[in-house]
């Protein structure tokens, strides 16, 4: 009997019921697809990090622990310096330049020869560098800005010849000669990143202890690739995690602020209704539980909405730029779930308790 009641009490107001679940639906879009896009940037990052190969990474003096987007500071010669170390079969450096045209990209700086010795490169079409001014494009890339074998690329105010089109994840999307981003970038001989590839991985803590001990090394930052990667986090990056805290703060005083206007007009629109009930028995409690069942009920059809549009958005997105990945995890679609009955049901408390404080004969003689 009482859902039958809540049901007509939503049915009855089609309007306002509709937009209250569009809002909660908006709240857990936003929360879904901002923190989706940026857990899905740092994961692909992640996952294009492992794909390098490399059991160990030395990173200058001062870098973050997972950021080294620096002006290159540490000099190429330290290669020629890791790769005499023992258990240490190649050293590649890496100058990471960061490009904004079009799109955010990373450009890697790369030595061919000792870059393929971590892992081969997968041509899907073309080959490795002929020139100096040859580019390597991943397949996401590609597809998303039509590149093909022997088109141009506009980066740094200089145009590169698409030389080869590889499979992605493997460090960056843009691969361009070491010397030619030294060059444009004024950074000679110097290089953002080692990657060091060892005997063994499970030699890597021993490599990272060996590296430390050279006489010039102890500043630097080395790590073997395995706590490298699992540092990599929203709680470490910097103002990531506050970033989502954010998000999810507006997202609930959306939720809340829409549900306590639409449960307090609706308490104010039924104040007879509520005598009635009163009068014929109902308690506080029923009628707090009216209120409230209400609300779960509006809280669960944005939910619903909310996690529909997010999955058909983050599509579109996807299809429309490849490169921007948005993962939509079910650890978030349980806490943005959480999050909006709890916003939608805070929002619901006043009006509730209003409506069971009325006197029945004053609420039976409201006008």
């Amino acid at each position: 009997m009482m859902n039958k009641m809540i049901v007509s009490n939503l049915a009855h107001r089609p309007l306002r019921s509709a937009i209250s679940i569009v809002a909660i639906g908006l709240e857990v879009t936003l929360i879904l697809l901002i923190v989706g896009f940026s857990i899905g940037l740092l994961n692909d990052s992640r996952s294009r990090q492992a794909g390098i190969g490399a059991d160990v990474i030395v990173l200058p003096p001062g870098s973050s622990n997972i950021l080294a987007f620096s002006s290159a500071p540490a000099p190429v010669k330290i290669t020629d310096i890791l790769a005499r170390l023992p258990h240490i079969t190649v050293a590649t450096p890496v100058l990471w330049q960061v490009s904004t045209v079009g799109s955010l990209q990373t450009i890697y700086g790369i030595d061919l020869k000792s870059f393929e010795a971590m892992r081969p490169f997968t041509y899907l079409k073309g080959g490795a560098f002929q020139g100096p001014n040859d580019i390597l494009v991943d397949d996401i890339y590609a597809g998303s800005n039509h590149s093909k074998i022997g088109n141009t690329v506009d980066l740094l105010n200089h145009k590169f010849r698409v030389a080869g089109i590889v499979a992605h994840g493997k460090g960056a999307r843009l691969f361009v000669p070491l010397t030619t981003l030294q060059e444009l970038v004024g950074a000679q001989a110097r290089a953002s990143a080692f990657y060091v590839k060892t005997d063994s991985p499970s030699n890597a803590d021993l490599v990272v202890s060996e590296v430390k001990d050279v006489p010039g090394m102890s500043t630097y930052v080395v790590r073997s690739m395995r706590e490298y990667l699992s540092m990599m986090t929203p709680d470490n990056y910097p103002g990531l995690s506050t970033f989502i805290t954010i998000v999810v703060g507006i997202s609930v005083t959306i939720g809340f602020l829409v549900i306590f206007q639409a449960m307090y007009t609706a308490v104010m629109e039924r104040t007879r209704e509520i005598g009635i009930l009163k009068s014929l028995g109902a308690s506080k409690f029923y009628i707090v539980n009216v209120i409230l069942r209400e609300t779960t009920l509006l809280a669960i059809g944005g939910i619903v909405l909310g996690i529909v549009v997010s999955f058909v958005a983050g599509a579109a997105i996807h299809k429309r730029l490849p490169t921007l990945p948005i993962e939509i995890n079910h650890v978030w679609l349980i806490r943005a779930t959480l999050i909006a009955i709890v916003g939608a049901l805070g929002g619901a408390i006043y009006p509730a308790f209003k409506a069971a404080q009325k006197d029945p004969i004053d609420a039976l003689a409201y006008e």
